[in-house]
């Protein structure tokens, strides 16, 4: 996306803008899980800045942050509409549209800090438009509940009220990285190199008893089931067919990081099949739950 403004008025006019794009893409993005919504949203809110500062009569901004956040997290809100409609016609689970990262980059551990695991993004998708915008703003951002208020153009006690509600639907989930990232890391590694291999023993060593299954190919990619599949031996099953399937040629995996969580990206040359999500348990050695992104709209940003 270009970010020009019109005139010279305002090379600083989109340097301010700039630098706070990645804040606000992250709000956006937690608010709808679409990574080409979230580029609408943020153009909308661009074209809404530029122009505030065109015209001759307009108050200046003296918060350019809240200014910008709350411009943001109203458009969100509005977007949401259709973007929930959309899924209501969507074929199987829907998941949120991954963004990989790269482990070693100091700017994707930031923005893995500030995202909500894979698992409380599909939870979040169970809460109304208000209470998903409440939640993501104060326990991901920490946005005070003055502060949402202002924002939302809702009172404080409306505010702590969702912010209530959004907390009894994710049941006070687990902390966000209770194992070290390196056995995590492993753990996907092990995985994927059981399933390859056709290792059925090991597969099933890896995966927790209760381990959970989810396919998003939206009716377009690769999908052994179109509602979440439970237990080991279920999903173990699915992957020893899935590995049956796949290119003659073979395939390259490449491990990275989506949302704080390990993943493991599929390519069949240079074109991406899958990204598989991986949440550890608690300890980290074996997998509670997987998110198998098979819809190629969804893995057009992969290389």
């Amino acid at each position: 996306m270009t970010y020009r403004a019109p005139h010279r008025a305002d090379d600083e006019v989109t340097e301010r803008f700039l630098g706070y794009r990645e804040l606000l893409f992250s709000v956006v993005y937690n608010m709808l899980g679409s990574i080409a919504d979230t580029e609408d949203v943020l153009q909308e809110v661009w074209l809404a800045w530029a122009a505030r500062h065109r015209d001759p009569h307009a108050q200046p901004i003296e918060n350019a942050r809240a200014y910008l956040v709350r411009a943001a997290a109203n458009q969100a809100l509005a977007r949401r509409v259709e973007v929930s409609r959309r899924r209501e016609t969507y074929m199987g689970p829907w998941l949120p549209e991954p963004i990989v990262v790269d482990e070693q980059d100091a700017a994707s551990a930031l923005v893995r800090k500030e995202s909500p695991s894979t698992a409380v993004l599909v939870v979040l998708e169970t809460l109304s438009p208000l209470e998903r915008a409440v939640f993501v703003l104060h326990d991901v951002f920490g946005f005070p509940h003055t502060e949402i208020g202002d924002i939302l153009g809702r009172t404080p006690a409306a505010v702590r009220q969702a912010a209530a509600r959004a907390r009894r639907h994710l049941h006070s989930p687990q902390p966000r990285h209770p194992a070290d990232p390196e056995v995590r890391a492993q753990v996907t590694e092990r995985f994927a190199e059981a399933v390859l291999g056709g290792d059925l023993p090991a597969l099933l060593q890896v995966l927790a008893p209760d381990v959970t299954l989810w396919t998003d190919s939206g009716g377009r990619g690769p999908a052994r089931s179109l509602r979440p599949v439970h237990g080991r031996e279920a999903v173990a099953a699915i992957f020893t067919a899935v590995a049956a399937d796949l290119p003659s040629g073979g395939v390259d995996i490449r491990y990275r990081w989506v949302a704080g969580d390990p993943c493991a990206l599929v390519f069949s040359g240079d074109s991406p099949l899958a990204a598989v999500v991986i949440e550890p348990d608690a300890r980290g050695t074996r997998i509670a739950a997987i998110y198998s992104i098979t819809n190629p709209d969804k893995l057009t940003g992969i290389r």
